[in-house]
């Protein structure tokens, strides 16, 4: 009896890690024909990223050029960005691959948890990348601005590039922190009212992480961001507030039923 046991769970084994083979095969094979499609996408791409600094330098009469440092640097940059662009354009795929993994193992409230939290994260995300992106031209302004007049500003292409694609990327992830919050809140790992208590706390990480994430001399940069964050933390207070007296409510109902019974 204990070697069949064994045994099944052997097997039991083997085929998670068959499906875990298959789920990452597929998922590798989605980046790969991202990672081409950005290949070709990056000359727009990079297009796209560097106008605000032509605008800019062309409005003020500064000589800025984007320079290429090495022989390779070119080449280094567009396979970053390329790969990049994939994990970004085929993340729909290699999520649902994750997910697929994952779910069979998940409790029904777990994966309602999981799936409202992906549903809630992404637009949040495509949010605040958005408004990074609409925001790039006034960080370019401002830096590109302490330039003196009559000189010329050359600038690593690869740390110009990296630095847009980090802005976007620091904003969006800060607009999917609250969301994070409710989740542990269903999850019954934090409370709304302990949310609530540290609201001083977390004003002043947003304005830190809005000063870090905005790295110019203009305060109306640092608001943008740390207003729709603010007010998507004290959402979330909220959601969570709700939950907990919902979730009390039950508990009363069904601690009634029971006394009921005895």
């Amino acid at each position: 009896m204990f070697g069949r046991k064994e045994k099944e769970r052997r097997m039991s084994l083997g085929s998670h890690l068959k499906e875990l083979r298959i789920r990452l095969s597929w998922s590798a094979a989605f980046l790969v024909v991202g990672t081409v499609i950005g290949w070709f996408l990056f000359e727009p791409v990079f297009k796209i990223l560097q106008a605000p600094l032509l605008e800019v330098t062309k409005a003020r009469g500064i000589e800025a050029i984007v320079n290429f440092g090495t022989v390779v640097s070119a080449f280094d940059l567009r396979i970053q960005v390329s790969i990049f662009l994939g994990v970004l354009i085929t993340s729909p795929f290699w999520l649902y691959n994750l997910w697929a993994f994952v779910s069979p193992g998940l409790k029904t409230r777990e994966r309602r948890f999981t799936l409202g939290f992906v549903f809630s994260a992404v637009p949040l995300f495509l949010m605040g990348a958005y408004i990074a992106w609409s925001s790039l031209p006034s960080f370019v302004v401002v830096l590109i601005g302490f330039t003196p007049e009559g000189s010329s500003n050359v600038i690593n292409a690869s740390e110009y590039i990296l630095f847009a694609i980090r802005i976007v990327l620091v904003f969006g992830l800060a607009f999917v922190m609250p969301v994070l919050l409710v989740l542990l809140n269903f999850a019954n790992l934090l409370t709304g009212m302990a949310i609530l208590k540290g609201w001083r706390l977390a004003v002043f990480i947003i304005a830190c992480v809005s000063a870090l994430a905005t790295p110019t001399a203009d305060p109306m940069s640092m608001f943008l961001l740390m207003g729709p964050l603010s007010g998507l933390y004290f959402i979330a207070v909220g959601v969570a507030v709700l939950n907990d007296k919902r979730r009390a409510r039950r508990d009363a109902k069904l601690l009634g039923e029971e006394l009921e019974v005895d």
